[in-house]
């Protein structure tokens, strides 16, 4: 089976990006005014741009990736102008890159470090507080000789994902940059641009006051083992900067890479399966981490409370007088058990006033019909 992410020129020279497993019939779709959303009010729409995946999460990746761009880089995208979307890339780090130095040049003409005077910038070297309490900075993330530019890249959209955004990078098998890395990120680009390089894992962490190794095995070394949650507990208080180190895909960290380390990290896990890929084991420690910060959680909604008795009897007792000129309620020797079985029934979701106004409609709705 075969999925496409597609881009569709709309009317009024705006762009849609999507995914399906049929192309074809997605696009008649989009043309009919079939599919609400974007698209509905603004056909006729166009294809002018189509790409196949044989996996859906990769289609998916991709759709994610693409929507981020810019029109230019798009436009050269439809062109197969590679070097044009390179091009567009490196503007828009060149841009990302302006913002941080003027950033870090605020901070510099800023010495009285006065929180109203410090640019509102997500960075690993600001200390945030909370309640009054300096918190560390975020911990750094190592990669140690990762072996395929797709898993560095799908380890930077972890990172980001949850407001970590320093990767270091210990002697990468492929080099680097890597190409496979960009598209994998899903367009946490800034943290690969700013992935930083080393030939050793000491000179890598030689800034870190706190080094966790990531591990399953054991590596014949005697460290101090805590769990993702317990290493976030101890990064958010500790003085001085930590590290999270991850070894490479194949087979790990190995034991004198372990012994740089001041404690073991390890996710329990399945004893008969033990394996997570690099990117799986990112992001379970940087949502630990994340879960001590004040990241956005939007589909958080406020639950009314519940409504008063007194409404709530009050559309019980309508009920009953409805229930009683059907002739419900019978034989007459069941009637109190009945009724107290449907206030039972009626009692237990804990309607909000809402909820039992728009039922209480109802039951008038089907008390007086009419016609409409």
């Amino acid at each position: 089976m075969s999925f496409w992410v597609y881009i569709l020129r709309c009317v009024d020279g705006s762009y849609y990006t999507g995914h399906t497993d049929d192309l074809e019939r997605r696009v008649a779709q989009h043309q009919s005014g079939e599919l609400p959303g974007y698209t509905h009010d603004r056909r006729p729409v166009e294809l002018v741009f189509s790409e196949t995946f044989a996996e859906r999460i990769d289609a998916l990746e991709r759709e994610q990736q693409i929507k981020d761009w810019s029109r230019k880089k798009k436009e050269a995208l439809f062109r197969s102008d590679f070097s044009a979307v390179t091009a567009a890339s490196e503007t828009s780090r060149h841009s990302s890159r302006l913002r941080s130095t003027s950033a870090r040049s605020e901070r510099e003409d800023n010495p009285t470090g006065k929180p109203e005077d410090r640019p509102l910038r997500a960075s690993v070297e600001r200390v945030e507080t909370h309640a009054g309490t300096a918190r560390a900075p975020h911990p750094v993330i190592v990669l140690v000789r990762p072996q395929l530019g797709e898993n560095i890249g799908k380890a930077a959209r972890a990172m980001l994902n949850f407001g970590l955004t320093e990767m270091r990078l210990v002697a990468p098998r492929d080099g680097w940059p890597n190409p496979d890395a960009g598209p994998s990120a899903a367009g946490a680009d800034q943290v690969l641009a700013d992935a930083q390089i080393y030939e050793t894992l000491a000179e890598a962490v030689a800034d870190c006051a706190h080094v966790y190794a990531t591990t399953v095995r054991k590596r014949g070394v005697t460290k101090p083992v805590v769990t993702p949650q317990e290493a976030a507990r101890e990064i958010l208080v500790a003085p001085g900067r930590s590290a999270i180190v991850f070894g490479p895909e194949r087979s790990g960290l190995e034991t004198d890479d372990v012994a740089l380390a001041r404690a073991i990290l390890t996710v329990p896990v399945n004893p008969e399966f033990g394996s997570l890929n690099l990117a799986q084991a990112v992001i379970l420690c940087a949502y630990e981490w994340s879960k001590h910060r004040s990241l956005a959680q939007p589909t958080v909604t406020e639950l009314l409370p519940p409504a008063p008795q007194d409404e709530l009897e009050g559309m019980i007792g309508q009920l009953e007088v409805m229930l009683e000129d059907a002739g419900y309620f019978f034989p007459p020797s069941r009637v109190t058990a009945t009724k107290r079985t449907l206030r039972t029934l009626l009692t237990k979701p804990g309607w909000n006033h809402l909820e039992v106004r728009t039922l209480r409609g109802v039951l008038s709705a089907l008390a007086n019909p009419r016609s409409r």
